[in-house]
């Protein structure tokens, strides 16, 4: 549980009321967890715009995902050791100022590198937010709501991303999908700067080493996995790419044995049902968020949908994710065995992208929406379940680094996911490779033939990460006979696994 520190020179009048602390923590939580969605439906519009190859459009998603899950860990030990406000208000005014930049950009390099400043400066704002919302609300009914509520906002913001992206893409411009996010980003740090308060800093040092090696060492697997299917697997850039991504997260784990407050305390992964339960979670966002990628662009670029359509059409995957953790929290976890649960949510899952393997260009929506359906659900199922398993018996001293990891294992495996799929998409469908899928599409009908046949392809790698969690499930987690019921006091854990 995070500990509530001492506020320094409160605020007083209307600055002090807690609904105008908690806005300011919402707002900026709502703008986070917006532009994780609000990008996808923009893809083929920003593909066409800045001549992305299919490989290298991964990235636009990648680069936020590397920098922002990498660094989170050091995020929230920077609200500690520097001030919770002062972290907070330098996160915000980072994914500002590099919105700004990324809906000003004129190539694709630029774009890339405004996602991935924006990927730090989330990594800085997102845990420094629910750190202030755990200070300025003490235990009880109080801190209750207020997770509640921040909770609600993170699953509402991702469904509003796709609607808003959709929108603003269709009525003005990709660009808007960045630019979105400066006034929002104005509005918290002019009140922000009015209502919050410095929290007492902590004494320690900064894993520095640690958290460069270990985003490092994954951006290099993940450049070298996104290679392959362009270069190949021989090509002296994939070879190089991967050794050197495997050399740096190896340096990674010798820092973190012999760090005096390393940034990720092995320790936390020497209990196998705690490892496993992260694996699957990791295993399970690789295989759905590579669905989202490719079915964005099947919807918009083969099937001929528009941005908005296509937003619209995605809402019932975080509707359900929604829905079933909330019944799974409030009611499953009390009538079924822990590992059930897990077991439903990733059968659940694999079945969505299976089915999504059956696509052709004529496919009904009813058809997706089945898929979208069943992944959702799987997704929310697993969310409680598996959270509970990577949360079993983490010393107190433990707990922040460990909910952590929770994120860290849903940011890197999308990232990874995504890049054996885009792997496995060019491999197959080498008419996409440079053109992109977005260009290729408009090639007549026996190349969208060929470019529906490789997004199934993808798709059945994509089912083959849901099993390959279900497998770990089964085989290697030892959950008790029933899951925890999960009391308030550790809601906080929960909302930061979310």
């Amino acid at each position: 549980m995070v500990a509530t520190l001492k506020i320094e020179q409160a605020p007083s009048g209307w600055r002090r009321h807690p609904s105008v602390i908690l806005a300011v923590i919402l707002t900026a939580q709502l703008m986070v967890v917006l532009d994780a969605t609000i990008v996808n439906v923009a893809l083929p519009h920003i593909q066409r715009s800045l001549h992305f190859s299919n490989s290298s459009l991964s990235w636009v998603l990648n680069a936020y995902v590397l920098t922002f899950g990498g660094l989170l860990l050091l995020g929230a030990r920077s609200g500690d050791l520097l001030g919770r406000r002062r972290t907070f208000m330098a996160g915000i005014a980072l994914f500002s100022l590099s919105s700004l930049a990324g809906g000003f950009a004129t190539s694709g390099a630029m774009l890339l590198a405004a996602r991935a400043l924006q990927g730090v400066g989330g990594a800085l704002a997102a845990p420094a937010a629910l750190a202030l919302l755990t200070t300025f609300f003490p235990e009880g009914a109080a801190r209750v709501k207020a997770i509640g509520l921040f909770t609600t906002v993170s699953a509402a913001g991702g469904a509003l991303g796709l609607v808003a992206g959709g929108l603003l893409t269709e009525w003005a411009s990709w660009r808007w999908v960045m630019f979105v996010n400066v006034p929002i980003g104005l509005i918290v740090l002019f009140v922000g700067r009015a209502v919050l308060v410095e929290t007492a800093r902590r004494h320690g040092r900064f894993d520095v080493t640690g958290a460069i090696t270990s985003t490092a060492g994954m951006t290099a697997v993940v450049f070298g996995l996104v290679e392959a299917g362009s270069d190949g697997w021989a090509a002296p850039v994939t070879f190089g790419s991967l050794l050197a991504g495997v050399a740096l997260l190896c340096l990674f784990v010798r820092i973190e044995k012999t760090a005096t407050e390393p940034i990720l305390p092995l320790r936390i992964l020497a209990d196998r049902t705690r490892a496993s339960a992260n694996v699957a979670r990791g295993l399970g966002y690789a295989g759905m968020y590579g669905m989202i990628f490719f079915l964005t662009q099947f919807l918009q670029d083969i099937q001929r949908h528009s941005s908005l359509i296509t937003g619209i059409g995605f809402l019932p995957a975080p509707t359900s994710v929604f829905l079933s953790s909330q019944l799974t929290s409030r009611v499953l976890v009390n009538r079924l065995p822990a590992k059930v649960l897990m077991i439903m949510g990733t059968t659940s899952l694999a079945l969505g992208l299976l089915l999504a393997t059956q696509l052709h260009a004529s496919t009904p929506y009813l058809q997706v929406l089945a898929s979208l359906i069943l992944i959702g659900v799987g997704m929310g199922i697993s969310f409680v379940s598996l959270t509970t398993a990577g949360l079993a018996g983490v010393a107190p001293s433990d707990a922040g680094a460990a909910s952590g990891l929770i994120n860290v294992m849903q940011q890197l495996g999308a990232a990874l996911g995504l890049a054996v799929l885009v792997t496995v998409f060019d491999t197959v469908t080498p008419s996409a490779r440079s053109a992109g899928l977005s260009t290729a599409a408009h090639a007549g009908a026996a190349a969208r033939t060929a470019l529906v046949h490789g997004i199934d392809v993808t798709m059945a790698a994509g089912a083959g990460f849901a099993m390959l969690a279900l497998a770990i499930v089964v085989l290697l987690v030892r959950a008790p006979a029933r899951a925890e019921v999960i009391e308030p006091a550790d809601m906080e854990l929960e909302a930061a696994a979310a």
